[in-house]
C-alpha cells in the first residue's frame, strides 16, 4: 500500500485495525521475525529448490515428452524449481518449461 494521508486515514478508522498497525501517528512495519512466525503458523515455508544450472548451459532432457532432446537453459525460476530450455525443433529454437529434475548436465 502506498502510504498517503488518505490511505492512513482509512486504515486508522477501520474497526479492529488500529492496534494491529501500531498506536503512533505512523504505521509500524512488521519485523522479519514476526513474518517468519506468521508463515510458520500458516504452514507456509520458503522454497527449498537448489538449481545447479546456469543460463546458457547445455542440458539433456531426461523425462517427459521432450526426452532425448538437448537444449540451452534460457531462464531459471528458483522459486518454482523450473527451467526454461531452448530446444531446437524443425530448425527453430522452441522454449520448453521443465522441472529441474527433468534435465541433466551434458
Amino acid at each position: 500500500m502506498k502510504l498517503t494521508d488518505e490511505t492512513w486515514y482509512i486504515v486508522r478508522n477501520t474497526p479492529g485495525v488500529t492496534g494491529f498497525v501500531g498506536s503512533g501517528t505512523e504505521p509500524t512495519p512488521v519485523s522479519e521475525s514476526e513474518i517468519k512466525k506468521i508463515k510458520k503458523r500458516m504452514g507456509v515455508e520458503d522454497p527449498k529448490h537448489f538449481i545447479d544450472f546456469a543460463i546458457g548451459e547445455v542440458v539433456s532432457i531426461t523425462d517427459g515428452p521432450f526426452k532425448g532432446f538437448d537444449g540451452a537453459v534460457s531462464e531459471i525460476d528458483n522459486q518454482k524449481g523450473k527451467l526454461k530450455v531452448m530446444v531446437s525443433m524443425f530448425g527453430r529454437d522452441t522454449p520448453v518449461e521443465l522441472d529441474a529434475l527433468q534435465v541433466k548436465k551434458v
